[in-house]
């Protein structure tokens, strides 16, 4: 794979050599952009991923998959330094959009201008963790031949749900949003919600996955011009449906709600949930039962000095 893909970087990079090298800080501003998707596990990331494959050719940016070691999400610091000096400095795969199971990180630490956008997407807590535990176990209809390392482990009790090991293989919100891998911390917590307000430029919700889309393609139409019908119409809005899924019981429920981990991810779920609708309220309309995308409503006056 690994082989694959810098053949794959090589003739991208070829063929920008032959249309003409690049001068230094020549980008236009609409494509010295990057847009950075660290993908929460089982809250619909495939399908909205796909969505950006279909659409980069016709819209004009890069797609590339950030595949981390054993899918670890929290990069060694020398890692983090090679990852932001990419990202950052490969004009060729500009404008890019980024997509992996990777923990978010703050460029401007690392001396960075013009940091990249930020944008995610979470899901109610035990919906993700069931998900995710039937996920490990049984796979999915995405690529069904794919064995994984607990796959194998067919012995399924709903109650070791609500394990603090559960809890911990499922990739946390909390740990993507804020790159500290400590479960159960309340600093990643307030941290996590500070980034989401300060650092994210959208955090949309599986349940409201379409909305999310909406507002991207009103607000960055460079990468999203026709997410939404894509999303309508096509096939990209039930990709990769875990197999061998049930619901939990409702003794399962209880004792995960007992959690305090499921306490924090609920926490934050409920806040990404409210600060969604807060900025989707004052972005659309509905009317005849269908949700349109407001029209700018600013404009400026009193301009001076007067014109000639």
């Amino acid at each position: 794979e690994r082989a694959i893909a810098r053949h794959e970087v090589r003739e991208i990079e070829q063929r920008h050599t032959a249309d003409g090298p690049r001068q230094d800080a020549t980008l236009d501003e609409e494509d010295d952009v990057v847009i950075i998707y660290n993908r929460v596990p089982k809250t619909a990331s495939t399908s909205f991923t796909n969505i950006a494959y279909d659409l980069c050719a016709k819209n004009k940016y890069h797609v590339l998959h950030i595949n981390t070691t054993k899918n670890n999400p929290v990069m060694s610091l020398q890692d983090q330094v090679r990852f932001v000096k990419n990202v950052t400095s490969w004009k060729e795969m500009k404008p890019g959009f980024y997509h992996g199971h990777v923990s978010y990180l703050d460029f401007a630490k690392f001396g960075v201008k013009k940091k990249p956008i930020y944008i995610n997407v979470i899901r109610d807590p035990i919906e993700r963790l069931v998900s995710y535990y039937y996920f490990l176990r049984f796979g999915d209809d995405y690529r069904p031949g794919l064995r994984r390392r607990k796959q194998g482990d067919k012995k399924v009790n709903n109650l070791c749900l609500g394990t603090k090991d559960c809890w911990q293989t499922s990739e946390l919100a909390v740990i993507v949003l804020c790159h500290f891998r400590n479960v159960g911390s309340r600093w990643a917590l307030e941290q996590a919600k500070y980034n989401l307000i300060n650092e994210y430029f959208l955090v949309g919700v599986t349940e409201e996955l379409e909305d999310f889309i909406m507002l991207l393609e009103a607000a960055l139409p460079r990468f999203f011009r026709g997410a939404t019908e894509l999303y309508r119409t096509g096939k990209k809005s039930h990709l990769r449906k875990t197999t061998e899924k049930k619901l939990p019981t409702k003794e399962t429920i209880a004792k995960l709600q007992q959690s305090e981990i499921w306490k924090m991810e609920n926490e934050f779920y409920e806040f990404a949930l409210e600060q969604f609708q807060f900025v989707r309220a004052h972005a659309v309309r509905e009317k005849d039962g269908e949700l349109y995308i407001l029209a700018q409503n600013f404009f400026y006056e009193k301009i001076y000095p007067k014109s000639n």
